[in-house]
């Protein structure tokens, strides 16, 4: 077999062999032609978002949020209406904000701690897109070990070396310098966060990646809380942890990983699209 030819990304599992070598059916997600393009596909995956976090149960209290910059004035970002159901949440529910926090496109009220999260983390990581956070069961658990996750598995592995621990819980999180904080704990290069006795947070450059990730990280946590309970894990080695996250906690495969969901949704709820 020949090598893999020099230039080359690491071979990923979306993309298909041939002659040894790896051919990619797809080198990034779609691109749009224009920003009212760009700006209605980011708003539709936000929606989306919000479905599917209804259907994995990620919707306590009504707590949480998803954001997305807009793609013409990227400090504004859309948000979720606070007390708006998750699972009934429509593109033109969506809010448009200002970095002043104002309201400026859509009807009902912001989420204070939203805003105080994401616009902080938005203006520190100029290459995230989206972010998401909520208190998931699995992921509160965790959290309040006050611990990174251990390479268990080949899906945990995504966040390996790529998440960090926010370890300083002072409450609800209403202070822009509490995201700022949160902000910094998050760095240059991780894609989530352990809030520790809160919950998990995940960034990404597409909306897909950011909730496909927590997605993920939710299940790792659940996979860590079992194994323990069950026995001694045996963490992969961390040469293989670090490879197998190159293949499969790239951001194009963060975003591939969503769209069998986005297809569920669109087949089964195609009212978020309104």
């Amino acid at each position: 077999m020949s090598a893999q030819p020099p230039g080359l990304p690491r071979p990923s599992a979306y993309g298909l062999k041939r002659d040894g070598h790896t051919v990619y059916r797809w080198q990034h997600p779609p691109q749009q032609t224009s920003y009212a393009a760009e700006r209605l596909v980011r708003r539709q995956r936000l929606a989306a978002g919000f479905r599917l976090f209804a259907r994995f149960g990620f919707d306590m209290g009504g707590a949480g949020h998803i954001t997305v910059r807009d793609p013409e004035f990227p400090e504004h970002f859309w948000v979720n209406p606070v007390g708006v159901y998750f699972g009934h949440i429509r593109v033109s529910d969506l809010l448009l904000v200002n970095p002043d926090g104002e309201i400026v496109e859509g009807e009902g009220s912001l989420n204070l701690a939203a805003f105080a999260i994401h616009a902080a983390l938005h203006k520190a990581r100029p290459d995230v897109v989206a972010a998401a956070h909520a208190h998931s069961l699995y992921g509160k658990a965790w959290s309040s070990l006050g611990r990174l996750l251990d390479p268990l598995t080949q899906d945990a592995c995504a966040f390996y070396e790529k998440h960090a621990l926010f370890d300083n819980f002072s409450g609800v999180v209403l202070e822009e310098s509490e995201g700022a904080r949160i902000a910094a704990t998050l760095g240059a290069d991780n894609v989530a966060l352990i809030l520790q006795n809160h919950g998990l947070l995940t960034v990404g450059e597409t909306v897909e990646a950011a909730v496909w990730r927590f997605i993920a990280l939710d299940n790792a946590a659940h996979s860590q809380l079992l194994a323990e309970a069950a026995g001694t894990p045996k963490p992969i080695p961390a040469d293989v942890a670090r490879h197998t996250a190159g293949q499969v906690g790239t951001e194009f495969g963060s975003w591939f990983a969503l769209q069998s969901h986005w297809d569920r949704l669109v087949r089964e709820e195609p009212d978020f699209l309104e």
